[in-house]
């Protein structure tokens, strides 16, 4: 999977981030799969992406694989994850990367574009504590376009309900647990993995130098995210799609 820079195989480092991400999340297909049919219903075929805390560019793959005429903008601070998505999509003019702190003021400057038809967010977003992110959702709507979209599909816990939330955990731990005996890499692991690369190990570095072990914000519910994107300035805002433990919310300029 390693080498020199020239031949490392960027699209291995892709799928083994896709592989850990659903050790945790076996339902994520499934939501890209949605958030892409509300792409395509609200922005079309041909649309212009801002793929936000884009990581290794999971998103951005999908988007352009289902819309090969459609281009992508990934913005995110991990340089080591940055790093894959650039090997990744590099000379692919399709796609262009850009190195911004979302809690920064104003990020949103560094954009190539002034606004965008759809602006796409998975799994990223949990690290923010509700404040910035509320104040995050606002500033998103100023870079989404009139009519345009903006979807967040993230951990968002129903506290009313704690029995089910429990189950479900329960659930997951074990089947987590089961694959991992049979060799399934966790996020801990994963980073061990990618900071033994000859090529990855100095950006990895500066990731954990920048955000540490794991940085952990909040994971409101739905509603509160309905709540705080209708404040922020969209028009609509909805849910429109559910697991027992995520959800993805949906919101229109």
């Amino acid at each position: 999977m390693t080498g020199t820079t020239t031949g490392t195989d960027w699209r291995a480092w892709q799928r083994s981030w896709d592989r850990q991400q659903e050790w945790y999340m076996p339902d994520r297909e499934e939501r890209f799969r949605v958030m892409l049919d509300m792409v395509e219903a609200i922005a079309g075929p041909e649309p212009r992406v801002l793929d936000l805390a884009c990581g290794t560019g999971s998103i951005t793959d999908r988007l352009l694989r289902r819309f090969p005429n459609a281009t992508s903008t990934g913005v995110d601070l991990d340089p080591a994850l940055l790093m894959i998505a650039e090997g990744t999509f590099a000379g692919d003019d399709r796609v262009s990367f850009v190195t911004a702190d979302l809690t920064a003021p104003d990020w949103w400057d560094q954009l190539p574009h002034d606004s965008y038809d759809a602006v796409l967010t998975s799994t990223a977003l949990h690290w923010l504590h509700r404040e910035p992110l509320a104040a995050l959702y606002g500033q998103l709507a100023g870079v989404v376009r009139d009519g345009g979209v903006f979807m967040n599909a993230d951990h968002m816990i129903d506290e009313l309900t704690p029995r089910i939330n429990e189950a479900d955990a329960a659930l997951r731990r074990g089947r987590r647990e089961r694959e991992r005996e049979a060799g399934a890499l966790d996020w801990a692991a994963w980073w061990e993995v990618v900071g033994r690369d000859p090529v990855l190990a100095e950006a990895t570095a500066r990731r954990f130098a920048i955000f540490g072990e794991h940085a952990e914000g909040d994971t409101p519910p739905l509603d509160w995210h309905v709540r705080a994107l209708r404040e922020g300035g969209f028009a609509e805002a909805r849910g429109v799609w559910a697991s027992p433990s995520d959800a993805m919310v949906l919101a229109l300029r």
